[in-house]
């Protein structure tokens, strides 16, 4: 059942309401899951089409089987501002990923409708499908999709559980693939002035420095060795000197402790870095506690908003790993990297968000995004993006996702601002992507 209308004006009770209904509609044993181009995902866009309806608002599916949202007089216009997220997660998610995003937008256009406000340019709203690599293994598809840039390969790719092609699931929901398969944008990119995605933080500086929002400056590029395997040779535990020993387990200790140094080094001169190694294993068939292993295979990711300095860190990945390899008698095997280039954050729109943010009263805080997210796409294809991160607990992609609608409310504020105060740039202005 569709909510109904609240008598008064609330935004923040309306929006607690709509998080608590949509994540009613689509909760699992455990959270949330809303898969990514699946029936729940269709039910939970026509909910919030209904609801935009009800509200006296344009709301209508795009060629991309999003849902796009407009003050009734911006429905037809040729140039705007996008605001949008995603409605997808992971398996067993929080509700307030990407959700957050698109409700901040649509509320938006609840205000300014019920106020009777004007915005400074014409904006939509569009809540998108399949952001999330949980369900496919490609990321952004839906925003891919919509710009033009969701390649073969990424089509052809298989679903977690039933095996179906992703190409498969996208024309299920009714999508026309043609213009898809053929690369071609579903929508004009020179239409949209700017793109604006509101997100919660999915680490923990905002908790940690006490602040609601912030201001992202960039999504994190990186790259990425799922598998890299280290070869030794096996032997007893107690019977091997050190002189003798070709220990590959010590052999990636060394090397991730080297990268550990740099990652200190980088950032005590304010280098934006972060490295990880989420995986590790030795072979569980044949590893024991006096046993010196084999081999071992690790992954590893390392980020940063600095081309550069992912450049230096992959050199120093491959120096460090042939000079331990050569002192140590072991084989370094890295397989395939994944590369992803940075996303920045349009400066002028970091500065005018910055604004709206000091003109409600609020500390400017600026950071970066270890998260990719559909902001990054927009930004690459060379539309000028903006984003502001709400503070959240217990990290994301988990059931305890903990943003308090309070916070919502301010980062929902502070789009408004933006939306509704004459930007300098103007929508016909070129913009020029450029790091902070």
């Amino acid at each position: 059942m569709l909510l109904d209308r609240p008598a008064s004006s609330d935004l923040g009770a309306l929006a607690a309401r709509l998080f608590s209904e949509v994540a009613e509609r689509t909760a699992d044993v455990e959270g949330v899951s809303r898969p990514a181009f699946s029936t729940i995902e269709t039910e939970t866009l026509q909910f919030l089409l209904d609801f935009a309806r009800s509200e006296g608002l344009a709301a209508d599916w795009d060629a991309g089987r999003n849902v796009v949202f407009s003050l009734p007089e911006h429905e037809r216009g040729d140039n705007y501002i996008l605001v949008g997220s995603h409605v997808d997660s992971v398996p067993c998610g929080g509700n307030f990923d990407g959700l957050a995003g698109v409700l901040a937008g649509l509320l938006c256009l609840v205000r300014a409708k019920r106020e009777g406000a004007r915005f400074a340019q014409p904006v939509k709203v569009i809540a998108m499908r399949g952001e999330e690599s949980a369900w496919f293994g490609p990321c952004y598809v839906g925003s891919k999709a919509l710009l033009g840039i969701l390649s073969e390969t990424e089509l052809a790719a298989r679903h977690k559980e039933g095996g179906k092609t992703l190409d498969a699931h996208m024309e299920a929901v009714g999508i026309d693939m043609t213009s898809v398969r053929a690369s071609r944008p579903l929508l004009d990119r020179k239409a949209v002035t700017a793109y604006l995605e509101v997100h919660i933080e999915q680490g923990p500086v905002l908790i940690e420095r006490n602040l609601p929002v912030a201001v992202v400056s960039g999504i994190r590029g990186n790259f990425r060795y799922k598998k890299i395997a280290c070869f030794g040779e096996a032997g007893h535990s107690g019977a091997v000197p050190l002189a003798y020993r070709h220990d590959p387990v010590l052999a990636m200790a060394e090397l991730l402790n080297g990268l550990d140094v740099a990652w200190h080094d980088f950032a005590s001169k304010d280098g934006d870095l972060v490295v990880t190694s989420g995986m590790v294993s030795t072979d569980r068939a044949k590893h024991a506690l006096s046993r010196i292993p084999d081999s071992v295979e690790f992954s590893l990711d390392i980020r940063s908003q600095d081309a550069g300095m992912l450049q230096k860190m992959h050199d120093l990945v491959l120096r460090h790993a042939e000079r331990i390899g050569r002192e140590r008698n072991v084989r370094f095997d890295f397989g395939d990297g994944l590369w992803t280039k940075p996303a920045l954050c349009h400066r002028q729109l970091i500065a005018e968000l910055t604004r709206s943010a000091e003109a409600l009263g609020l500390e400017p805080a600026i950071v970066p995004s270890g998260g990719g997210h559909d902001a990054a796409v927009f930004s690459q294809v060379g539309i000028p993006t903006g984003m502001i991160f709400i503070r959240n607990r217990n990290g994301s992609h988990n059931p305890h996702e903990a943003m308090e609608i309070g916070d919502f409310e301010i980062a929902t504020s502070m789009l408004y601002e933006f939306l509704i105060s004459p930007q300098k740039s103007g929508p016909n202005k070129q913009r020029k992507a450029v790091p902070c």
